[in-house]
C-alpha cells in the first residue's frame, strides 16, 4: 500500500502553492500517493501517513493559513512524519546557503518532532495583492526566485525516505 502524504501550504499570491504542488508531483512520480491542498482547507489529516507543510514569508513570519493549520492540527503532526518548507527570499540567498527556518517554524519543530525544514526563494510579480508586495514590485525588488530543480531534489529525498522506512517496516 503506497505511503499517504498531504502537502498542506500557506500563500497570498500562489507562488508557495506552485511549490506544495511540486513537492507532491515529484513524490507522486516516486510512486507515493500525494496530494498539494490549501492549508486552510484541509479538515482532517488522519488519513495522510506523512505530512509536509509550506508558508510563505512574510515579515519575518509564516504565512497565517500554515501557521494556524499547524496549530489546529498539532497532535495528529506529532505522531506523522513532518516536514516544513519556507518560500520567500527575493533574491539568490535561498540557492547560495541554508536558511533557518524563522523562530515560530523552529519552535514549531521542536515540539512536533518535524524531521526537517528548507527555505526556498520567493517570488513576487506583478499582480501581487496586498500593500508592501506592491510596493517591492514597484521598486524593482520583486522576481522570482525559485529553484525548481533543488525543490524537486528536496522533495525527492523525502519520498525515499519515506520509501525508504515504509520497506523497513
Amino acid at each position: 500500500m503506497p505511503v499517504t502524504v498531504l502537502v498542506a501550504y500557506g500563500t497570498t499570491n500562489g507562488s508557495t502553492a506552485q511549490i506544495a504542488e511540486t513537492v507532491a508531483e515529484v513524490m507522486s512520480k516516486e510512486g507515493l500517493t500525494a496530494e498539494a491542498l490549501p492549508a486552510g482547507s484541509v479538515e482532517d489529516v488522519t488519513r495522510y501517513d506523512a505530512v509536509v507543510v509550506g508558508g510563505g514569508l512574510y515579515a519575518g513570519r509564516w504565512h497565517r493559513d500554515a501557521r494556524r493549520f499547524v496549530r489546529r492540527n498539532r497532535r495528529e503532526l506529532a505522531v506523522r512524519p513532518l516536514w516544513f518548507f519556507s518560500s520567500g527570499p527575493l533574491d539568490a540567498s535561498a540557492t547560495e546557503k541554508d536558511i533557518p527556518p524563522v523562530q515560530g517554524v523552529r519552535r514549531a519543530m521542536t515540539r512536533l518532532d518535524a524531521r526537517g525544514h528548507v527555505t526556498f526563494g520567493g517570488c513576487l510579480q506583478e499582480g501581487a495583492k496586498g500593500r508592501i508586495a506592491k510596493m517591492i514590485v514597484r521598486n524593482g525588488k520583486g522576481g522570482d526566485f525559485r529553484d525548481f530543480p533543488a525543490i524537486e531534489a528536496w522533495a525527492a529525498r523525502v519520498a525515499g525516505e519515506l520509501i525508504e522506512e515504509r520497506a523497513k517496516n
